[in-house]
C-alpha cells in the first residue's frame, strides 16, 4: 500500500500544477495534512511550488515535482541512452562520437568561474568537485606528497560506461579543462578498480607554473 507521501507525489506526477485542495481530494485526507506533507517534500527537494493567477482575487499556490521528484519514479532513461549511443556508434566514426563527448564536457567546464585560471590549484580542484557533483558524481580530492589525486567515489555514468566507455571522456575532459592541466586516469571502475582516480602529477604542476 502506498504511503500518503507516495500518493501525493504520484498525484503531482499525473497532475502537475495541483493545488492543496486538489491533492486533498485525490489523496482523501484534509488540506492541513497535505500542507504538512508538502512542507516535508519541499524540504527534501522533491516538490516545488509557484503562484498562479486564476481570475479575480489572490493568486493560488500550485505544486510540481522537481527533477529529483521526477526521478523518484521508475524511468527508462538508461535503456534509452544506451540505445542512442548504440545508434551513434553504428552510424558515425569513432572520432566523431568521441568528439561529441569532448564538446559536452567543454560546455560543462564553461560553467566554471571565468577567473578560474587565476586561482590556486586547490581552489580549482574545489570547482571541479562542485561541477562534477552537479552531474551526480561524488568526488573527493587529496594531496599525496607533491601530487593531487581526484577520486570519484560514485559515478552516474557507471552503468552506461559498461557498454560505452567513451562516456569517461566527459569527466576527464572537464577536469583537465578546468585545471588547465592534463589529468591522467590511474584507476577505473570499468577495469575492476573500486573507484576512478585521476592524477595531477608533479611534472605537470611544474610545467604549469613556468
Amino acid at each position: 500500500m502506498k504511503s500518503t507521501r507516495e500518493k501525493i507525489l504520484f498525484t503531482l506526477l499525473n497532475h502537475p500544477g495541483s493545488t492543496i485542495n486538489d491533492m486533498a481530494e485525490a489523496v482523501h485526507i484534509n488540506a492541513i495534512s497535505v500542507r504538512h506533507h508538502l512542507s516535508n517534500l519541499e524540504a527534501d527537494d522533491l516538490v516545488t511550488s509557484e503562484e498562479e493567477r486564476h481570475g479575480v482575487g489572490r493568486p493560488r499556490q500550485v505544486y510540481f515535482l522537481t527533477d529529483k521528484g521526477q526521478e523518484h519514479f521508475p524511468t527508462k532513461y538508461l535503456q534509452l541512452t544506451t540505445r542512442l549511443l548504440d545508434h551513434l556508434k553504428e552510424n558515425f566514426p569513432a572520432p566523431i562520437v568521441n568528439n561529441l563527448f569532448v564538446q559536452m564536457a567543454s560546455k560543462l567546464a564553461a560553467n566554471s568561474p571565468q577567473q578560474s585560471h587565476d586561482l590556486s590549484i586547490e581552489a580549482r580542484l574545489d570547482i571541479v568537485k562542485d561541477l562534477l557533483a552537479q552531474e551526480g558524481f561524488t568526488v573527493e580530492w587529496e594531496k599525496v606528497n607533491d601530487q593531487y589525486q581526484i577520486n570519484e567515489l560514485a559515478c552516474p555514468y557507471y552503468h552506461i560506461g559498461q557498454n560505452h566507455p567513451e562516456v569517461c571522456t566527459i569527466d576527464q575532459t572537464l577536469i583537465s579543462t578546468v585545471l588547465s592541466i592534463p589529468a591522467e586516469k590511474i584507476k577505473c571502475v570499468l577495469r575492476g578498480d573500486s573507484l576512478c582516480t585521476y592524477l595531477i602529477s608533479q611534472h605537470e604542476l611544474a610545467e604549469k607554473a613556468l
